[in-house]
């Protein structure tokens, strides 16, 4: 996909979080139906995975990928990241809740996305990318190797276990 003047990169509103909830449950049921339990969480959140969620919009961390006025991407981008990786005295950006619209899978928008995030982190002057992936979902693994991510860790949470890549910027 080309970035053309139709399609635009906003800051998520508060007011724009049932949009983000919507998005991550149509990511939850495709991922069921191919037989995947990432994310399904999703389908009914608990109320610690709503309250990460508003946590974010508060923070202004929510960022979407409109095309013609319809959402067709979103991830959240943090400095601080305590919950997936601790304390860091390095300068980082942390990609969290990276999902396309099953509509526009394919379409190369996910490595998009990253692209952005990795030309804003050269502006600031950051030295790293870091994000997790759902360890039971082996491809998204591969993807985000295939991305130059280096798997650097293993994380047990709740509801997942998930594997800790970054990439230099």
């Amino acid at each position: 996909m080309k970035e053309t003047d139709s399609y635009k990169y906003l800051n998520a509103k508060p007011d724009q979080i049932s949009a983000a909830l919507e998005l991550l449950k149509i990511a939850a049921l495709r991922l069921q139906f191919k037989q995947l339990s990432q994310w399904s969480y999703w389908l009914d959140p608990p109320q610690e995975r709503l309250e990460w969620l508003k946590q974010g919009f508060e923070n202004k961390e929510y960022f979407f990928l409109e095309l013609d006025s319809k959402i067709i991407a979103m991830y959240r981008l943090m400095e601080l990241d305590l919950k997936y990786w601790g304390e860091r005295s390095d300068s980082a950006y942390y990609i969290h809740s990276l999902v396309v619209h099953p509509d526009y899978k394919g379409q190369g928008i996910g490595a998009q996305i990253i692209r952005k995030i990795h030309e804003l982190a050269v502006t600031n002057h950051k030295q790293f990318l870091r994000l997790d992936c759902d360890a039971s979902n082996p491809a998204l693994c591969d993807y985000y190797r295939q991305l130059g991510f280096d798997e650097v860790g293993l994380i047990h949470l709740e509801l997942s276990v998930n594997r800790q890549f970054q990439r230099s910027v």
